[in-house]
């Protein structure tokens, strides 16, 4: 009898030893199939009943006045709450289990967030009311903002952008607008294969001509390379610190020093901020420019088109481009929102303008600094510490099956990197990440980074406790000596979903949305 994986599941053996795959239905005790609203649907059927309305038609719809009812499926009450009920059963969730998402700071979000995004103060505020109405809203907006500059060590900080590669682009219309106030023309940015790829592309779309830097063995920027480039071309550098690759880039300084004698401006990719909270401070590093992921370092979980906040702090060199409008007190400690009519007085004329309509993302900026106060400045410290602590454990538990290729360089930081080789022929990364999805938990970023092959990035954040990380590494050594064993059931996995593994490319490519009976 073989022995069963970390789930319990026990493969069976078919002739000479091999094993065969589950014969699992689409229904799997109560995770059920589920068929398009349309296939459940019956003629006739429908959950309320009206009368005729007695109206005649408005003529000022002309030609847009239906000519039949819409092709909407006839279902009772009870079947679209049953629908809806069971899709929502097959939606994974971090209620559900852990996000091992790395490069996506996948966390639980504390309840007493939500309540306080949820009051009313906060929760109904219009932007288009007159400030004297929503002082405490600004006045959260500032708090939070001196925060942010408190724990970066940066002298500003923008914080109308709305998600993390908006606030890349703020941070380089900061460094354009720098530049045309010095008269230069600086087309090159530089990006190290290290680098989150949000940052070549939001260069890209900023206008700038982008030139890639090499890693080193040991998988950080390649420093040699970088300072033989600078030149009177060079804008700047678009840096991840900590990078892509979970490792700390420890020469920094280093870098930041050289670019700035050569004239240019340091982007730090602050989305991984969660694994240096409260222990470095990129202001001290030379940066010119961060984006902040609220809704990844400061609580509220993004994913599934939520909203998320990219606040841009800012070095003294860049704070007067900053983009309005921004919130600010006055002596008397009233809040006020600058706008582009009264930025002269306010000591800021030469911001680039505006990055949005309205001043931000309410709900994230009360999340944010709710859960800031409820941890204060050593809980924000001991936030960063125990999710490199769960990150390095699960690394140095799982190396002796899945090849680490930077375990040898020191510890990493807020995620463990691992890859495919080692795996029996035929079997790769995505083998484990569906695996995993039998296991009961979501899977890894898979194939990214681009500079390690078959990459697998576990980042498990500081929310999941040591029994809870224990069944996840439990579950990843099985798959991984499944994938070393060339475990034919493997390759069909997952099994134990509604669907089964699908052709990546060809649903990527191809994916049918739209109904036809």
């Amino acid at each position: 009898m073989n022995a069963p994986n970390a789930s319990g599941w026990r493969p069976e053996m078919g002739e000479a030893g091999t094993i065969l795959p589950p014969t699992v239905s689409g229904d799997h005790g109560l995770n059920l199939e589920e068929k398009l609203i349309f296939e459940l649907a019956a003629p006739g059927t429908y959950g309320v009943d009206f009368d005729d309305a007695d109206v005649a038609p408005a003529p000022a719809l002309g030609k847009f006045l239906r000519k039949a009812a819409p092709a909407l499926p006839g279902l009772t009450e009870p079947e679209v709450v049953r629908h809806y009920t069971r899709l929502s059963r097959q939606n994974y969730a971090i209620d559900l289990g852990p996000f091992p998402l790395g490069s996506c700071t996948m966390k639980h979000n504390p309840r007493l967030n939500e309540k306080v995004a949820r009051m009313a103060g906060f929760a109904d505020v219009h932007p288009l009311q007159p400030t004297q109405t929503v002082q405490g809203a600004l006045k959260v907006i500032t708090q939070l903002a001196d925060w942010l500059m408190a724990l970066t060590g940066m002298p500003a900080v923008a914080m109308t952008p709305k998600a993390g590669a908006h606030g890349e682009l703020c941070g380089l219309l900061c460094i354009r607008a720098a530049l045309t106030a010095r008269g230069e023309e600086r087309p090159v940015v530089l990006v190290p294969e290290s680098a989150h790829g949000t940052n070549p592309a939001t260069a890209a779309f900023a206008g700038f001509r982008v030139e890639n830097i090499p890693a080193t063995e040991d998988g950080r920027v390649d420093v040699a390379a970088l300072t033989a480039r600078l030149g009177p071309d060079i804008a700047g550098v678009m840096i991840t610190n900590p990078n892509t690759c979970g490792l700390f880039e420890r020469d920094l300084k280093t870098i930041s020093d050289a670019v700035h004698a050569a004239g240019g401006y340091v982007y730090c990719d602050g989305a991984n901020f969660n694994a240096i909270v409260g222990k470095v401070r990129p202001g001290d590093l030379g940066v010119d420019a961060m984006h902040i992921n609220l809704h990844k370092t400061f609580s509220t979980p993004h994913g599934g088109g939520g909203p998320g906040s990219g606040p841009v702090v800012l070095s003294a060199a860049l704070a007067p481009f900053a983009p309005l409008p921004f919130a600010t007190l006055d002596a008397d400690g009233v809040a006020h929102l600058v706008e582009e009519g009264d930025a002269h007085d306010h000591g800021h004329p030469n911001s680039f303008g505006r990055m949005t309509a309205f001043h931000g993302q309410m709900g994230m900026f009360t999340r944010a600094l709710t859960y800031i106060l409820s941890h204060g400045a050593d809980g924000l410290r001991q936030v960063s510490e125990d999710a490199v602590l769960n990150a390095n454990y699960i690394l140095r538990e799982l190396e002796d099956v899945l090849d680490a290729p930077f375990a040898a360089y020191g510890p990493c930081m807020h995620e463990a990197l691992f890859s495919d080789n080692g795996m029996a022929e035929g079997f790769s990364t995505l083998d484990i990440a569906k695996g995993l999805i039998d296991e009961g938990f979501h899977p890894m970023t898979v194939y990214f980074p681009l500079v390690v092959h078959g990459a697998m990035l576990v980042e498990p954040t500081e929310t999941e406790s040591k029994a809870g990380t224990d069944r996840l590494i439990a579950s990843l050594r099985s798959l991984a000596e499944r994938g070393r064993a060339g475990d034919v059931t493997l390759k069909s996995a997952p099994h134990y979903t509604p669907r089964r593994r699908v052709d990546e490319t060809l649903a990527a490519r191809k994916p049918k949305l739209v109904w036809k009976d």
